[in-house]
């Protein structure tokens, strides 16, 4: 029987102010597909692109938002064996529409959650996680001794990326907007950390490395970075632009890459690095075990009422919030805090 749920939904691009909370229906799943009911919904900066329409083709309006969640397979559509109802599962990818108490998504989009892990530590850490795990180990497997330059390194994606790293024995230069987050940065790993505000991060670079540079860059911060963080390259290093947090990067010419050092440059999205089933439970695999073996540690979550996602959008865009950000359905919600 079709039932209705609460979730966001918009109808035109801009400001926060766009997303309205509104009664939908909620169909029976179809063949393929499972029925969940959110526990814990994780907010990324991809939201914010969507809900602006500057990310890749602009969704479809009206539309949902959201592309991960946690919660409990609730009904199965025709054909889908892998799930029964009662399991709890995250998601990254399928149609948006996270942002919202239920939900139906494709079961090939789920993953099943080890028991030893809460919901709200999977959903601060399952996309911002895979994101990191394709990143170091898929887009430039970067190994023990390299040096790298993650911009943001206090965030969400910066804090466990910077874990993960050192683990792994890559020196880890960060660089942060305040001296709140210059501490929140050293304890998560990296080794040296440069607040922006205060320093010139590529002269700064250069002194750490003795002029060598670094082996790669991670930049989702964009437009007031990806200039100076092509200089702090060594010849043959690779430029890992995946996002822009500040704004859209200018077009550069191709020849420039070499005159800088046959330098290599990527725009990666998580979407082609989990496409194949395998691949993205392989992926899950090694983010739920370094989890579990203490390597990625639960960052600083920042919670939400699923009511109040417009704030937790504008409070991340305006650089408000450290760590992750997740959205709490009202009826499970138990703090209205922001720690």
């Amino acid at each position: 029987m079709a039932q209705t749920t609460t979730a966001f939904r918009f109808g035109t691009y801009g400001d926060p102010s766009v997303l309205k909370l509104t009664d939908v229906d909620l169909p029976e799943p179809a063949p393929g597909e499972i029925q969940i009911e959110h526990e814990a919904i994780g907010v990324n900066y991809i939201d914010i692109y969507h809900r602006k329409g500057v990310f890749g083709a602009p969704l479809p309006l009206p539309s949902g938002l959201g592309m991960e969640g946690v919660g409990i397979v609730t009904a199965l559509g025709a054909g889908v064996n892998t799930f029964a109802v009662g399991d709890r599962v995250a998601y990254v990818g399928g149609p948006p529409n996270a942002y919202s108490h239920a939900r139906n998504l494709p079961a090939g989009r789920a993953l099943a959650v080890p028991d030893a892990l809460s919901s709200r530590m999977v959903a601060a850490l399952i996309f911002k996680g895979l994101t990191v795990e394709y990143l170091i180990h898929r887009c430039r497997n970067v190994v023990p001794g390299d040096t790298v330059l993650w911009h943001s390194a206090a965030g969400g994606v910066g804090s466990i990326a910077g874990q993960w790293l050192s683990s792994k024995g890559i020196t880890v230069i960060g660089t942060v907007g305040s001296a709140e987050k210059v501490e929140i940065a050293r304890a998560n790993g990296c080794n040296h950390v440069i607040n922006y505000r205060d320093e010139d991060f590529e002269a700064r670079v250069k002194e750490i490395t003795n002029d060598r540079g670094v082996d790669a860059v991670y930049d989702a911060v964009g437009a007031d970075t990806f200039a100076k963080s092509l200089n702090c390259l060594r010849p043959r290093g690779t430029m890992v632009s995946f996002g822009e947090a500040s704004g859209p990067v200018d077009p550069i010419p191709v020849a420039s890459l070499g005159a800088k050092g046959s330098l290599f440059l990527t725009r990666p999205s998580i979407a082609h690095y989990t496409a194949d089933r395998g691949e993205y439970e392989t992926a899950a695999k090694n983010l739920f075990t370094a989890i579990q073996d203490g390597i990625v540690r639960a960052p600083d979550i920042t919670t939400y009422a699923l009511s109040e996602a417009a704030q937790a959008q504008a409070d991340m865009e305006a650089r408000r919030t450290t760590g992750s950000v997740i959205l709490l359905p009202e009826d499970i919600c138990r703090t209205k805090s922001r720690a």
